[in-house]
């Protein structure tokens, strides 16, 4: 039976509009998308991101356990720094991303919501004689991110992952509304996302396919460590990054501002010059729009577009900066 999206409490606030799709239960905005989206930038305010899921794992072995699984170094992993890690397929495909920190006792990550039971099943399935344990607190702890910047205080006992973009918080969920109340203003996941789409920073099932290695995404370095053991996928991962370059790549993309409506998740992208009938040579991942820049995008492209082509996205012209180099 498919999970049931857990419900905001922070909906109730004044002007908010639910967010839809795997993003539903939390506001896409509180009626001013870009006031949200400047404040945000400022330092100021929090995203409400308690529909994320959230998994503790537990027991003495527990980092040692999860290098063995993970794309990422952590089997040193000193408690208080964030990371973030993946586990692929066999075949070096992406199927998790995590978000992790350490608080010396239990290692926290938050994942894409309605993952984490998947999630859970393969880590279960991984545990053989380590002594650890999974537990899904999804149900008792909340995401909450606060900006780069920002001041607001965090309360005593609360788990932190420090980033270079602002400050995840694990929340006991009960306590989330007295949270935003003291915090606020609450910014939507739109504000949210416009940033992270100016930031490159891609987010697994809208930059990822069934078929995406990290490669692709700029993900080595952040999430895949090159030094570290044995995982599964690691054989594609070596063999790509040693002789040869992944078949796509993530683009950042200037939208024509004159247009009404954005492209959406999936909208070709093809060469300006061949036009709305030409060859498919990509699609957009997530598309967005930013206080300062306007009308912006992801796409993932095939890696032969050349770095200066002019593109467009359905029937929007589209200018690209380079994410990750051909």
């Amino acid at each position: 039976m498919q999970r049931q999206p857990t419900i905001s409490p922070l909906l109730s606030l004044p002007g908010a509009v639910s967010a839809e799709g795997v993003d539903e239960g939390v506001a896409a905005h509180y009626g001013d998308l870009f006031r949200e989206q400047r404040a945000l930038a400022d330092g100021k305010g929090l995203v409400d991101l308690s529909h994320r899921g959230v998994v503790a794992v537990t027991g003495s072995d527990r980092l040692s356990w999860l290098h063995l699984l993970l794309t990422q170094h952590v089997s040193e992993l000193p408690a208080g720094q964030a990371t973030e890690a993946l586990i692929l397929s066999a075949n070096g495909h992406i199927e998790h991303a995590l978000y992790l920190v350490d608080d010396g006792e239990t290692v926290w990550a938050h994942v894409e919501p309605g993952t984490q039971e998947a999630l859970i099943g393969y880590l279960e399935s991984m545990k053989f004689f380590y002594r650890v344990e999974v537990a899904d607190r999804t149900d008792d702890i909340a995401v909450v991110h606060v900006p780069a910047g920002s001041i607001a205080e965090v309360p005593e006992g609360t788990v932190v992952r420090e980033t270079p973009y602002g400050r995840d918080l694990f929340l006991p969920r009960a306590g989330l509304e007295s949270y935003a109340r003291e915090n606020g203003p609450v910014a939507g996941l739109l504000a949210y996302e416009a940033l992270r789409v100016e930031g490159h920073r891609p987010r697994l099932g809208f930059e990822t396919d069934h078929r995406t290695i990290p490669h692709e995404l700029g993900w080595i370095g952040g999430a895949v460590h090159l030094q570290k053991g044995c995982y599964r996928g690691q054989e594609t991962v070596a063999r790509v990054h040693n002789l040869g370059k992944p078949p796509r790549r993530l683009v950042f993309l200037h939208l024509d501002g004159s247009e009404v409506l954005l492209p959406g998740h999936g909208t070709p992208v093809r060469l300006a010059a061949d036009g709305a009938e030409g060859r498919q040579l990509g699609f957009i991942t997530t598309s967005a729009r930013h206080h300062e820049l306007g009308p912006i995008a992801l796409a993932l492209v095939k890696r032969s577009v050349p770095l200066d082509a002019e593109l467009i996205a359905g029937d929007t012209a589209a200018a690209q900066e380079v994410v990750v180099p051909a």
